[in-house]
């Protein structure tokens, strides 16, 4: 597989993406990730896993009059996810499930020869990053970044739903550049979590994440090249994420970006188009996580590392070989079957969960990246930011007298898209 540089272009050497990278390093199989395992592994699948999946596709079966989820809660969550399942579900019949378990294929036929040019190598895959860029930023992306395909990080195998074992990685090896992009998930909606209501912010964002994905894909393939869009699957998003410069790698486990901390939703093109690469950029997560423990110690499973980063798996859902945080997967999950939807509670209580917008969120990241820090955390714990909302909070407490029925402070408040540039 290609490095995906490009001609005079330094490589990311896995110090400056802050990967420590051991001898024991083993790619990771789609089959071992623990979503795969709730239908495979009698270990994780239960009675209460598979009700877990059922209350998306049959919500009544489960709400119960509890702030959080009520029936409107879990009505919404599933709305909220249903742009993305009709991909997802689109070509079942094949032993498919895009955008999770493969790629996405719903593309128009292409790519057309591409325009030749004169231009030196390196002149037009600058040229063409900043014009991807704005292409991307117009069709919905809220960040976006590019790197090389880096193999390490893509799936040694896919996975089959239909026979639960292993099915052939279907990535063509020549695809050398990874475009990255990150979707914000409404910051109104994880402050209710745990909720019900609270799955409508991943679904949101999973949706725009399919609908922007195919777009860039599309207009790659509109441009004369190869573009394989993906999701969930394929390759593990985070470590190219990092590489193109999106974020920092987070106790949780997840990415925190500059821009929506640790509230995004990642998904990739991969592609042959000559491309400019970014390069992975620092502001203090990893010192700042090193003295916190606000998702640790608000994690009810306790499923999240407590001490420094470490080579530690747990259990097969755990990438083998890199020194990291490693949370639980099998503890996260059971939580979440448990509850009857997904669980965001580190993300809520993260101190990067911010609304950047607002000057004095800007000024709190700043101190989170100097020897400040310790200051910037106590006044995160003396705020409350990461307090729980009600979700009936959310909605406003509607009650339907009359018809002049006001919406909710929560809908009021997130009309404004949060996205600062």
């Amino acid at each position: 597989m290609k490095a995906g540089t490009q001609s005079g272009e330094r490589p990311v050497s896995d110090a400056e993406a802050g990967f420590e990278v051991g001898e024991g390093f083993e790619r990771f199989s789609q089959k071992d990730d623990i979503f795969c395992r709730s239908f495979w592994d009698p270990e994780v699948r239960t009675s209460r896993s598979e009700m877990f999946y059922e209350t998306y596709r049959t919500p009544e079966l489960r709400w119960r009059p509890v702030d959080g989820f009520t029936r409107r809660d879990y009505a919404l969550r599933n709305a909220s996810w249903h742009v993305t399942d009709l991909f997802a579900e689109f070509r079942e019949g094949a032993d498919r499930r895009e955008g999770f378990l493969d790629p996405y294929t719903v593309l128009r036929d292409g790519p057309g020869p591409p325009d030749e040019s004169d231009e030196p190598e390196e002149v037009l895959a600058a040229r063409f990053a900043v014009e991807l860029k704005t292409a991307a930023r117009a069709l919905g992306a809220d960040l976006i970044g590019i790197t090389g395909n880096d193999e390490r990080w893509v799936y040694t195998h896919a996975y089959s739903r239909e026979t639960e074992t292993e099915k052939p990685q279907e990535l063509p090896g020549e695809l050398g550049n990874v475009v990255v992009i990150a979707q914000a998930m409404d910051r109104g909606l994880v402050q209710t979590v745990p909720s019900a209501l609270s799955g409508t912010a991943t679904g949101v964002g999973y949706s725009s994440d399919t609908v922007v994905l195919l777009a860039i894909a599309q207009y790659i393939l509109n441009m004369g090249y190869a573009a394989v869009p993906t999701m969930n699957d394929t390759a593990l998003a985070i470590p190219l994420a990092i590489k193109a410069g999106l974020g920092e790698y987070g106790r949780h486990g997840l990415l925190i970006t500059k821009e929506f901390g640790p509230r995004v939703r990642l998904g990739k093109v991969f592609t042959d188009m000559p491309l400019a690469h970014d390069r992975p950029r620092r502001f203090g997560v990893r010192e700042t996580c090193e003295v916190c423990r606000a998702c640790s110690d608000a994690c009810p499973p306790k499923a999240i590392a407590m001490g420094a980063p470490t080579g530690r798996v747990y259990n097969i859902s755990n990438i083998r070989g890199v020194r990291k945080w490693t949370t639980d997967a099998e503890k996260c999950f059971r939580f979440w079957s448990n509850q009857n939807t997904d669980c965001s509670i580190c993300v809520r209580v993260c101190p990067y969960n911010r609304d950047y917008s607002r000057r004095l969120s800007r000024l709190w990241r700043w101190m989170a990246g100097t020897r400040l820090r310790r200051l910037a955390l106590w006044i995160d714990r003396r705020s409350r930011r990461g307090r729980r909302v009600a979700s009936r909070t959310w909605w406003g407490d509607v009650r339907l007298v009359g018809l002049n029925v006001a919406p909710g402070r929560g809908a009021q408040e997130n009309r404004r898209h949060p996205r600062t540039e």
